[in-house]
């Protein structure tokens, strides 16, 4: 009895000693549910973790850290709590599937500052986040973000200048090592990780669950690290001389935000960093956090919210010909939009800048009838987005959109908000809460990356913040490199308005820029492909309708590509090579392809598909189209899952496929 004594209190000891051990140390492991990545939080001074995938380090020692004006920022772990989740989430408006699984392990880890930070990590990365359960009006004076990396590894690099931005850059391929501590760059933005045993893990780092608070930027450290930035609050700014949206930052204060916690709140939880992790390349093209991690949805019954194709007017200058009346800002031009839109089953037209006298968004000019044209779209079964500018807007905002509710305006393209402090990251939320009561649709641009507004509000149906084909009309960098890099970084923020659908095409040597007639610096079937390969459930049709109507093959194929998906599957990725993307709508599936400045060969395995027969219908690069890019060819035969396709794409090319299933008839 007394050696059982003895081991049983042996036993205590250890256990005791343990326990002691692991407070001190206060470190917590937490794995993916597929076991292959693993987070290892500690807190001594500071609050630190790192990151390991398939046993190779990726990130080391980062930090984390929220300073709130009257925290002590000393603090002890009062209780920890993990928790598991899987389940299956069914999006309204669908970007790549109708089911979204949603599997994660989290730690939590309350502290006695009445502050807490969440971990959660999934098999496509992980996320943090700080919570407060103070209440009353808290001052956050800085955060911590420090994303300290194993070695020195490629980033590529959206370089910005200045806070006010439209968030339109260059993905810039830098050593960690050569950024400084003055260059900073928007989000998302990739490292790519080369581990020691010569295998590679794309990170691509991004926020979501913004709300309240500023965005967040990165900078460099001369190392191995970047580290987080963000824009202070905005207490004084005016429009710059003779200008309807551009403005002068006048002050800002010493703090990044300040947040009003009432006693009926539980906590108020502050946004999410997200690590996005792709083992190859092509994952990164299917991550959900930032959809995943997001608030959930706002609105009480989202049903009339419809997603669809837009004929849009700005990027072809209203270049329209072969009618009767003279083409501009005027009532017949947009009556020719809808008619144009009515042909090819198109949902909406967009009337962009010039409807209105700039600086009153209800001040409609003499020669547009803006009621007779949603009258007369609404005959066709076309509705109309109204195009305005963000801060004209803002002073008129509850009238103007009683206004455009009444007119029957089924959404508004807002533009050129250019920043993302705390101030204007509250206006996106604003409007869109606003237009939802009203049932309109709204398009942010001149606006910050997709940080989880479209899951509490998918409404928000849409957003720029990239560099898109607009450039077109005044650069030349717009090339198949760049469109074979934003659907791996920026695509995996949300949904992009690329305004894809060129209908003039050209190759480097004979690309020209011009203003009014622009074009695209890659094939027509490049042009096509992304209509299938770049999300985004408003989708525009950014060519002259009159070009279109020429082209008709062409307006004929893209029509009937749907913008949301019941199923996504990435047959092939590579970074600024190639995408190739199958999509199910329905039992039709499409296939895009897009290509870089290379020619390539492609074998296309329809595995993919289910048993049967089925129509392939295909848009090829034609054979001239090395020398005339604008050359297509279209192309009809039988297939089953059994088959592979052989595709060859031109340089800067492109191929896509319709595939319909044969019915079988019934005897």
């Amino acid at each position: 009895m007394n050696l059982g004594f003895k081991n049983i209190a042996c036993l205590a000891l250890l256990l005791c000693n343990f326990f002691i051990v692991k407070s001190y140390a206060q470190t917590f492991i937490i794995t993916s549910p597929d076991g292959k990545l693993e987070l290892s939080v500690s807190l001594n001074n500071s609050l630190n973790y790192s990151l390991n995938v398939s046993g190779q380090a990726v990130l080391v020692d980062s930090k984390a850290e929220l300073t709130i004006e009257g925290v002590d920022s000393s603090k002890k772990i009062i209780s920890v709590k993990r928790n598991s989740v899987h389940r299956i989430l069914n999006p309204h408006v669908q970007q790549k599937s109708k089911d979204v699984v949603e599997h994660y392990n989290e730690i939590s880890l309350q502290f006695d500052n009445k502050q807490s930070v969440t971990f959660r990590i999934f098999d496509q990365g992980m996320a943090y986040r700080f919570s407060t359960q103070k209440i009353g009006t808290l001052v956050v004076n800085s955060e911590l973000a420090l994303f300290n990396f194993d070695n020195d590894h490629q980033v590529l690099f959206p370089e910005e200048k200045s806070f006010i931005s439209h968030n339109e850059r260059l993905y810039l391929p830098k050593l960690l090592s050569e950024i400084s501590s003055k260059q900073f760059a928007s989000l998302p933005l990739l490292i790519d990780v080369m581990h020691s045993n010569k295998t590679n893990t794309k990170v691509v780092i991004t926020e979501t669950g913004l709300r309240d608070y500023p965005g967040m930027w990165l900078k460099g450290s001369d190392k191995t690290a970047l580290s987080a930035l963000f824009p202070k609050q905005v207490l004084k700014s005016e429009l710059k001389e003779k200008s309807d949206r551009n403005e002068n930052i006048i002050k800002r204060a010493s703090y990044l935000a300040k947040v009003e916690i009432t006693a009926n709140q539980a906590e108020r939880n502050f946004p999410w960093r997200v690590i996005a992790i792709g083992k190859t390349d092509a994952e990164l093209l299917t991550n959900e956090l930032s959809y995943l991690l997001a608030d959930e949805l706002k609105i009480a019954n989202p049903s009339w919210i419809k997603p669809g194709k837009v004929a849009w007017d700005w990027w072809n200058a209203n270049n329209i010909y072969g009618v009767d009346f003279t083409s501009g800002i005027n009532t017949q031009t947009y009556k020719y939009y809808i008619d144009f839109a009515a042909q090819y089953g198109l949902e909406y037209i967009v009337m962009d800048e010039g409807w209105y006298h700039l600086g009153n968004v209800l001040d409609v000019v003499p020669d547009i009838n803006v009621k007779e044209i949603i009258d007369y779209g609404k005959s066709k079964n076309v509705d109309v987005i109204l195009w305005v500018i963000w801060e004209t807007l803002d002073q008129q905002l509850e009238r103007a959109l009683d206004t455009y509710e009444k007119w029957g305006a089924a959404g508004i393209k807002v533009d050129f908000m250019q920043r993302d402090d705390q101030a204007m990251v509250n206006y996106y939320w604003k409007v869109a809460e606003q237009a939802a009561k009203r049932h309109l649709l709204v398009d942010f641009h001149g606006s910050y990356k997709p940080a989880g507004l479209r899951r509490a509000y998918p409404n928000v149906i849409t957003r720029e913040g990239l560099r898109g084909l607009e450039h077109n009309k005044w650069a030349d960098y717009i090339t198949a490199e760049h469109n074979l890099t934003l659907p791996f970084i920026r695509m995996l923020a949300g949904p992009m308005d690329y305004t894809p659908g060129a209908m003039i095409n050209a190759h480097s040597k004979n690309f020209n820029i011009v203003f009014d007639r622009p074009m695209s610096k890659t094939t027509r079937a490049h042009q096509v492909a992304m209509y299938v390969v770049f999300e985004s459930p408003l989708q525009m049709l950014a060519d002259s309708p009159s070009n279109y109507l020429k082209e008709y093959q062409s307006t004929q194929f893209i029509s009937v590509i749907p913008t949301v998906w019941d199923e996504t599957r990435i047959l092939s990725a590579k970074i600024s090579d190639h995408i190739i993307t199958a999509r199910r709508s329905g039992d039709e599936w499409f296939v895009g392809i897009m290509g870089n400045s290379k020619a390539h060969d492609f074998t296309v395995d329809l595995s993919f598909l289910s048993s049967g027969d089925y129509q392939m219908e295909s848009f090829a690069d034609g054979i001239n189209s090395e020398k005339y890019a604008s050359d297509y060819q279209i192309n009809k035969q039988s297939v089953t899952r059994l088959n592979k396709v052989k595709v060859r794409l031109a340089p800067s090319g492109g191929w896509v496929a319709r595939l319909i299933k044969v019915k079988v008839k019934v005897k």
